[in-house]
């Protein structure tokens, strides 16, 4: 490749992302190149948000992970490889950024977000994406608070099974906690599956997913490449309609959930979040149901 697209940003961005004009105006593609994101998890979903937003074009990103890949990853993360293993997810997934554009301003974090380190994390962000393990919710909640403190959107895609369930929390709407009916009083395994049951409405995944693979010590279940693949087309998707002001984004309790595996689609608005009655009967059972099985 000439050396000249290299040296020059504004070469190398125009031809790098020329295919994308048409989807996008020029004007629209350089207010992606000027927008800044953030995400948090650098894992299967995390990483599919990263790749997405980097070769949308979007010009600035913050990436944050403490872990490092194991060889359990190499079926669904997109920065899991032989040589990968061992280092830090978030140095990683940089590295590979950067080799798809060389001119990105990428930060990466090789920490836990806290207290500490949230201001920097999400200064000047305008969307920050949600990339944390399904069972981390302590540290989910916190990032959320933090972010709608702060007056910005953040996109929620989950995997479920084969499928994924996508939720958006604003300035306006339903905050986390209370969508989610979630408070410091309640047990890990009660705030789990708040969690859950909250995410995916719906509940596709449940008739073909085996639950008894679900590991609430070891804090591992069933996942797949296939769902956080889907889960980066639908958070990028909304991050284009957010930045770009092409739609007004649907806040929580609004909810969608695709599962192509079933061929089934629902956008739905879940009146009271998760204190609708309905939600409170599926958390009670699924409850009942997790504490028999490990004798909680």
């Amino acid at each position: 490749m000439d050396t000249e697209y290299l040296n020059s940003a504004e070469l190398y961005y125009r031809e790098a992302f020329a295919r994308n004009i048409g989807l996008l105006t020029q004007q629209e593609q350089e207010k992606l190149r000027a927008s800044k994101v953030a995400i948090v998890g650098m894992g299967g979903v995390g990483g599919a948000h990263l790749f997405n937003l980097v070769r949308l074009g979007v010009g600035k990103l913050n990436i944050a992970d403490a872990d490092s890949f194991e060889l359990a990853n190499i079926q669904r993360q997109y920065g899991a490889f032989i040589d990968t293993l061992g280092k830090n997810k978030a140095e990683v997934m940089e590295k590979i950024a950067l080799s798809i554009n060389p001119h990105l301003e990428i930060n990466s974090f090789k920490e836990k977000i806290s207290p500490e380190n949230i201001e920097e994390f999400l200064s000047g962000v305008e969307i920050l994406i949600d990339g944390v393990d399904f069972f981390s919710i302590e540290e989910r909640r916190f990032i959320f608070k933090e972010a709608r403190r702060r007056g910005i959107y953040t996109i929620t895609a989950g995997p479920l099974g084969f499928g994924s369930a996508l939720i958006i929390f604003g300035p306006e709407g339903m905050g986390f906690d209370e969508y989610f009916d979630i408070n410091d009083g309640m047990s890990y395994l009660e705030k789990i599956v708040a969690f859950g049951v909250g995410l995916a409405p719906a509940a596709f995944h449940l008739k073909y997913i085996n639950l008894n693979y679900m590991d609430m010590e070891l804090k591992k279940g069933p996942s797949s490449v296939i769902a956080c693949s889907l889960c980066g087309v639908l958070a990028s998707i909304e991050v284009l309609n957010i930045l770009l002001r092409r739609k007004r984004p649907k806040v929580a309790p609004f909810y969608l959930q695709f599962d192509p595996y079933q061929r089934k689609l629902k956008e739905g608005y879940l009146f009271l979040g998760n204190r609708n009655p309905l939600q409170k009967v599926k958390r009670w059972y699924l409850l009942k149901k997790l504490r028999k099985r490990w004798n909680i």
